[in-house]
């Protein structure tokens, strides 16, 4: 298996007591790899780490074998960057933006450029200033992608979007993956949109990583289990994960839902979404 990122025994502490790590972590090229975790779980300090943006205590990161404290032009002609906040000055427009780019990007593609802002409906002319949030996602979505990188690092690129226009820049990503060689690492608060296009899923809690699974084991196989008091007291500990007492239920987190489900006939399994193990992971009461 090729490996687009490899992390080894990362560690990136701040003076307020946050640690990111240690932490061991391949991205496989080829693959959409979706990154969520609730605000201040790490998943920034993650991107800025591997981009060589934040100065890591401990630990080695490698990007297409290359160690990024090497890093070549080449390494970086070969990653587009969607950051949180746009990294484009204000006063620039999207005509700006192409001429410094030319300059920056050997592989710099002015026709693939215009052909994205046509198709996401930029105003070339506009200041980044007088545009709108998702108008200002989408030029820095077109800019990530017309230098024909390998691998696109993005951090809540649909965030600020409506549903249409995130639907077409999902087709767009996917039509991105098509290419064996191409990777994308895409961390979002929007999880329904990992479900939708994330091969593998890795989930960041408190600088750590609890679950690296792909997406399939994920909504195949983990479940939420419904039952009320008394069926709860029923309830083997080592089957379940964590649990969230409600007012009239339990819901309960389970690796195995079809083992469950025969082992508890009278009780109810539903399918998990992305967004329910994270609220179950990280507020629910988990077993001792």
């Amino acid at each position: 298996m090729n490996k687009a990122i490899e992390i080894k025994n990362l560690v990136k502490r701040y003076d307020d007591n946050f640690q990111l790590g240690e932490l061991n972590l391949d991205i496989p090229s080829g693959e959409i790899i979706g990154l969520i975790g609730e605000n201040g779980a790490g998943k920034t300090t993650l991107i800025k780490s591997i981009l060589d943006i934040l100065r890591i205590n401990k630990g080695e990161i490698k990007i297409f074998g290359k160690n990024i404290k090497s890093y070549e032009t080449l390494i970086k002609e070969d990653i587009g960057v969607v950051l949180d906040n746009t990294f484009f000055p204000e006063v620039l427009n999207a005509k700006d933006i192409d001429s410094v780019m030319k300059s920056i990007y050997k592989s710099w593609d002015s026709k693939l450029y215009y052909t994205y802002l046509k198709e996401f409906n930029i105003p070339v002319t506009s200041i980044i200033k007088k545009l709108s949030k998702g108008m200002r996602k989408k030029l820095e979505i077109a800019t990530a992608l017309a230098h024909h990188p390998k691998l696109l690092i993005l951090d809540e690129p649909t965030s600020g979007l409506d549903p249409v226009v995130r639907n077409e820049v999902l087709d767009i990503f996917l039509k991105f993956i098509a290419d064996d060689e191409h990777t994308i690492l895409f961390s979002t608060h929007i999880t329904s949109d990992l479900e939708h296009i994330a091969d593998e899923i890795v989930f960041i809690d408190k600088g750590k990583v609890l679950i690296n699974k792909t997406r399939d084991e994920i909504l195949d196989n983990y479940g939420i289990l419904k039952c009320n008091l008394d069926e709860f007291a029923k309830i083997d500990k080592s089957d379940y994960m964590a649990y969230k007492k409600n007012k009239y239920n339990y819901e309960i987190l389970v690796s195995d839902r079809n083992k469950v489900s025969k082992k508890y006939k009278n009780m109810v399994v539903d399918k998990i979404t992305l967004e329910d193990l994270m609220v179950l992971m990280i507020k629910g009461d988990k077993i001792c």
